[in-house]
């Protein structure tokens, strides 16, 4: 299940038992250091979610060069996928991938059966759609296993106050824990933020961020197959469907928003936006069912005032723009010269961000400029050497205001921060206890559509 098929409580409030916490702790001690290695020194890992982004974490847990690193079990909803996955994986890294039939799992409880073949102290990758991460990270705590999440980590306000306490409760029981927001771990945007914030640019008074490019992903769907369910169909194009993933505006707008918010040195309180959709018909004319958007335009605002302007789009033969941007009062920065976070970063005299008033410009060394290998570095290091790792907190955040970006964009409303965490507005409820058997968490009219977001109509809730 993840990228499975293609290509009002705040969250410290289990905390009042201080006692009990403490406890936990203690027993917990020693826990990095004790149980990754095992008699030969081996991190084992196990892969649930078998798409393209969980096969990719994968690989680069597999390219770590402290120590030895072993996948030993795998579990996704779809056979296809954790086949190709396991073909991929074993061509490339041979006996580093140890996955006989017995350690292959399918369906919803797979993830339960693949963290069972781990000890404590293992890793377990969660790269299925974020609408089951609390229900994959609770079950990896139970267990004592560190943990690899794909982002978003949540989609909804509910799940991310459960997210919020889980992130506290692995801390707690000293469990290292990354979240795949790899703009954290680019050596570029590292240094980007010591400068900003020691104000080579001055203050900065305006952000923004693009991503504008064709149709990507599962963006669009057509009405499905009288022979696939509901369910079976959003999970498969989990990009279409807002429980599922967020829609495209979360999966495929989250990393600018995140690095942008990291190199301000806060998150925006509140947003207003819009969006449409122009183009609902296939060029055959038959009607799309998927919930998304094809542009959006979020303002947010942080605390400050300063603003930040997001324009997304997802349409062919127009210009295509993927790149970030930080004005200050005293220069600009180019955050993300193209992609999510494309190096080199840059800083300009001016607000003309040319070569001739270029004033620093990031360089890196080869072995470091990969931030999908380095955050992954950065995670066994950290289980390795025993030292504090967990990336949840800013994950859950950033997932956060990017929903509240899109649901201000989806209900035509000026959403807050904390509208946005306290919205009782749960879209799948009960995924811990979902089977092949279950309604599916968005149900089609009598002609098959599935509902859309209606800003100025439905004001309340995305859909």
């Amino acid at each position: 299940m993840s990228e499975i098929i293609g290509k009002g409580t705040s969250r410290r409030e289990f905390l009042k038992d201080t006692g009990k916490l403490a406890a936990v702790s203690s027993l917990a001690m020693g826990l990095g250091t004790r149980a990754y290695a095992g008699e030969n020194n081996t991190l084992q890992v196990a892969l649930v979610g078998c798409g393209g982004r969980g096969t990719g974490a994968a690989a680069n847990a597999l390219n770590v060069k402290q120590g030895p690193v072993k996948v030993v079990a795998m579990a996704d909803a779809f056979e296809n996928r954790l086949k190709d996955s396991y073909a991929n994986l074993k061509g490339q890294f041979g006996d580093k991938v140890d996955v006989p039939e017995d350690r292959k799992f399918l369906g919803f409880d797979g993830y339960r059966k693949a963290m069972d073949c781990l000890k404590p102290g293992d890793i377990v990758i969660l790269a299925t759609p974020p609408a089951f991460r609390w229900v994959h990270f609770g079950y990896a705590i139970q267990k004592g296993l560190h943990v690899f999440m794909e982002k978003p980590v949540t989609v909804d306000g509910p799940t991310s106050k459960r997210m919020f306490e889980l992130g506290e409760r692995a801390s707690a029981k000293n469990l290292k824990v990354g979240v795949g927001l790899m703009s954290r771990h680019s050596r570029a945007l590292e240094e980007l933020v010591k400068r900003v914030q020691n104000g080579e640019i001055g203050d900065v008074i305006l952000q923004r961020g693009y991503r504008m490019h064709g149709p990507a992903g599962f963006f669009n769907s057509l009405p499905k197959p009288a022979d696939v369910s509901d369910l079976r169909y959003q999970i498969q194009r989990f990009h279409s469907f807002i429980w599922a993933s967020g829609g495209n505006y979360s999966d495929f707008y989250i990393h600018i928003i995140d690095h942008l918010g990291w190199i301000k040195g806060s998150w925006p309180v509140k947003a207003q936006g819009l969006g449409g959709r122009h183009y609902r018909q296939s060029p055959e004319g038959i009607t799309y069912v998927d919930q998304n958007f094809d542009i959006y335009s979020v303002e947010y605002t942080y605390a400050d005032g300063s603003k930040f302007y997001f324009d997304g789009r997802c349409m062919n033969g127009c210009n295509d723009i993927y790149s970030s941007y930080l004005h200050g009062s005293k220069g600009i920065a180019v955050a993300s010269r193209s992609g999510d976070c494309g190096a080199p970063s840059s800083i300009h005299k001016g607000q003309d961000p040319t070569r001739e008033t270029m004033v620093w410009q990031s360089r890196i060394p080869r072995d470091q400029q990969d931030p999908y290998q380095n955050e992954w570095n950065d995670l066994v290091d950290a289980i390795r050497a025993d030292k504090p790792y967990n990336e949840v907190k800013y994950g859950v955040e950033c997932s956060l205001v990017t929903s509240m970006g899109r649901m201000a964009a989806h209900t035509g409303q000026e959403i807050t921060y904390e509208a946005m965490l306290n919205c009782p507005h749960e879209m799948a409820p009960g995924l811990d206890k979902l089977t092949w058997n279950s309604p599916a968490p968005l149900q089609p009219d009598a002609n098959g559509r599935y509902p859309v977001p209606q800003p100025g109509i439905v004001k309340d809730r995305e859909y």
